[in-house]
């Protein structure tokens, strides 16, 4: 799976996470035919190399020409009966819905700008629909959402993970007045997820940078366990000499180990039971879900020969595993430990054998093929049928998935 972790060393905002998808190797051009397709004017769309404390990055400007966006905001809100200047959330909502867009990138921009709005009507005590952003101001977000979303989708990123964030420290001055750094839309946006502290006297996370990463990652404290296939570095505004003004996106694979879980080993030792009534047992500890079921022969007390019945089961199915062997056994007691367990990613697939279909089970770590087993029942009919050894049906089978998965 491709995932991208944002290490914001310097805090986060949109110009900054575009620049650092266009750094990391998203074509500008790309960006720009997919954002044509919100049929927003008004802006200008280039992207440089700079550098910030002699880092290179990549800094995405969006210059707005006022006239082009207020008319353009004219053009839209008259069709929507809004006023001129400023967008409201539905504005921008129906923007992005009635553009030719791909459905995911409009659900995904939509989320963001929910997320955002429902920030700001937080702070304001307002409701989602009447919170506004200024036309010059809502330009530049969608630009940046948007066209964070599409570069996302473009480079196939299919979950995010995002470090600690710093705010900042010191007031900032924004459409309302004068605030403290981090603004209240910014603490709202960054709730629950981890902060840090960097000490520079700026914001260093902006609203749109915040609602980015919050409404469409996960906070990790680390870099994840991933192969990094791609580093890009976004630049922000401002060059402060301590801490390089960028973010920086790791894009890569995951590497995935088999999967971890726990289940209980549930059992009982047993000297007095007929080995038809264990046969028939074990066939019940399976209808009750147990994942296993086995016999191991144990030398019991005054020299007796005996028995361990075993069934590893999940939590959900420990109960009915225990109540088989009471009931069906001479047991007087069982036990029952929790044991961890590492299992391949399984699948299914239909192979074409020169005996007609049969199923296979794949067993899968890292994406790489570790086991490939026929499905007995299906190799068992085609032996009876054919009147021909089981084992020469596995053999082919197998024989003819390899050759296809070479």
């Amino acid at each position: 799976m491709k995932i991208a972790y944002f290490d914001c060393f310097s805090g986060v905002s949109g110009d900054m996470t575009l620049g650092a998808f266009v750094d990391a190797g998203l074509s500008i051009d790309v960006l720009k035919e997919q954002l044509a397709l919100l049929h927003l004017h008004g802006y200008e769309l280039s992207a440089e190399k700079v550098k910030r404390a002699g880092v290179a990055g990549t800094k995405v400007h969006v210059e707005i020409s006022r006239e082009d966006a207020h008319s353009h905001a004219n053009a839209h809100h008259e069709h929507h009966h809004h006023h001129h200047s400023r967008f409201s959330f539905s504005d921008i909502r129906d923007l992005i819905e009635e553009s030719k867009l791909h459905q995911a990138i409009k659900e995904s921009s939509i989320k963001v700008f929910h997320r955002l709005a429902k920030a700001e009507a937080t702070v304001h005590n307002s409701t989602v629909e009447e919170v506004h952003f200024h036309e010059v101001g809502a330009v530049d977000s969608i630009v940046d959402i948007v066209g964070s979303v599409i570069a996302i989708k473009r480079m196939g990123i299919e979950k995010i993970y995002f470090s600690p964030i710093p705010t900042g420290h010191g007031f900032t001055k924004c459409e309302h007045g004068t605030f403290p750094v981090p603004p209240p839309a910014t603490a709202e946006l960054l709730k629950t997820h981890l902060t840090k502290h960097v000490d520079v006297a700026k914001e260093l996370t902006t609203p749109t940078g915040a609602a980015i990463v919050t409404a469409l990652g996960e906070g990790l404290r680390a870099l994840p366990e991933m192969r990094v296939l791609q580093v890009g570095y976004g630049a922000g505004s401002n060059d402060n000499p301590t801490v390089p003004n960028l973010l920086r996106v790791f894009i890569g694979e995951t590497v995935l180990t088999p999967e971890s879980d726990e289940m209980w080993v549930v059992e009982t030792n047993l000297d007095n039971i007929s080995g038809e009534i264990l046969g028939y047992t074990l066939d019940k500890l399976f209808e009750a879900g147990a994942a296993d079921a086995y016999f191991t022969p144990i030398q019991m007390k005054k020299g007796r020969p005996g028995v361990v019945v075993s069934a590893i089961v999940s939590d959900v199915n420990v109960t009915a595993v225990e109540s088989v062997l009471f009931e069906q056994t001479t047991t007087f007691g069982i036990r029952k430990y929790k044991v961890a367990r590492k299992t391949l990613a399984r699948e299914f697939q239909e192979v074409d054998s020169r005996f007609g279909k049969i199923k296979v089970k794949i067993g899968r770590c890292n994406g790489d093929i570790k086991s490939v087993s026929p499905e007995y029942e299906d190799c068992r009919k085609i032996a009876e049928e054919k009147h021909i050894p089981l084992k020469q049906v596995y053999s082919a089978v197998s024989n003819e998935f390899l050759k296809h998965h070479d």
